[in-house]
């Protein structure tokens, strides 16, 4: 198993990650009968599309000698209904002066990044909208 959720009462669960008991509390989102004092599931769910491009970007930025950090990503979960679902996750990454990547480079992240796990687990019918933020290049003479 790769978690165990319990439902806490309140429309709250909390969800454990076996492996490093680390503990995700959700709750229902204000227009959805809760109090919107967590993360809902469907927050999770597009916080998760931003987790997995950046973590992955990660990966090849190392493989490339490109340090990423301090980059940050702003994500917007947009809903619909009839039935209740999300319909777009709008994905704004911005990454500072000290990111030093070229344009090849910065091409190879990109699809890193849209090509991640989950990405690829997003059903066709829910609209992406990532943009990259990336500083000016400087070109050497």
């Amino acid at each position: 198993m790769t978690s165990q959720i319990i439902y806490k009462g309140n429309l709250r669960t909390e969800a454990t990650h076996l492996q490093s008991q680390t503990v995700i509390e959700t709750d229902a989102p204000v227009d959805n009968h809760g109090n919107g004092e967590r993360f809902s599931p469907t927050d999770i769910v597009a916080t998760a599309l931003g987790s997995c491009m950046l973590t992955i970007m990660g990966i090849k930025a190392r493989d490339m000698q490109v340090n990423l950090e301090d980059t940050t990503i702003g994500i917007t979960k947009i809903m619909a209904d009839n039935p209740r679902r999300i319909s777009g996750i709008e994905v704004r990454f911005t990454f500072p002066d000290s990111v030093q990547a070229d344009e090849k480079q910065r091409a190879i992240l990109e699809r890193a990044a849209l090509t991640c796990p989950v990405a690829k687990s997003i059903h066709p019918d829910i609209q992406m909208n990532v943009q990259f933020g990336w500083p000016a290049l400087v070109m050497q003479a």
